[in-house]
């Protein structure tokens, strides 16, 4: 039997990983994954792909430790700055994230385990500043910008490991890898 030459696999980078991200978020956002994935140039068979070996990573027999995996795939990032969550003393390692130039994706570490990842914005970046539920569109605001836009915003259980839910004065907000997806007014 002849032995098959088998080609080696494309690199896994910051653009495949954008296109993860992307792929959660089209159970929200249909239309806008669609206009960002072709704006990347990729097609739907290359968003399958990357999401099925991003799993294949995350899902590995004796892998690397999560922030490993964020490194390997993402390179140095290109900021690390101390970050304090309650009485936790963290590190938040921040990337650039082409599809959203105001946007980073943010991990947040503590002695090598993985808190957080999700999107931040940059710092320096103007953010939204939302004053009504009407305001709060698609893509525009990450969860903390909602949450303090918003008090006494509470978080809820989301539905999925990537997605995070906010309970806020008469609605639900629905993110995904920290970005706003949708709102959903509570009806009373």
């Amino acid at each position: 039997m002849a032995s098959r030459e088998h080609a080696p696999a494309a690199p896994f980078g910051p653009a495949e990983f954008q296109l993860v991200l992307l792929r959660r978020m089209a159970d929200f956002q249909p239309g806008l994954v669609e206009d960002a994935r072709r704006s990347a140039g990729a097609s739907v068979a290359d968003m399958r792909e990357a999401n099925r070996r991003w799993q294949a990573r995350v899902r590995a027999p004796g892998g690397r430790s999560a922030l490993a995996r964020y490194r390997s795939v993402l390179g140095a990032p290109a900021a690390v700055v101390p970050r304090r969550v309650g009485d936790l003393s963290c590190e938040a390692h921040l990337w650039p994230v082409p599809l959203w130039p105001t946007l980073r994706f943010e991990v947040l570490a503590h002695g090598g385990a993985v808190w957080n990842a999700w999107l931040v914005r940059a710092p320096g970046a103007a953010g939204p500043a939302p004053e009504r539920l009407a305001d709060l569109h698609p893509w525009s605001a990450t969860v903390d910008e909602v949450a303090r836009a918003f008090p006494p915003a509470r978080p809820l259980e989301g539905s999925a490991p990537t997605r995070f839910r906010l309970a806020l004065p008469g609605a639900v907000a629905d993110f995904t890898w920290g970005l706003l997806q949708e709102v959903t007014p509570l009806r009373g």
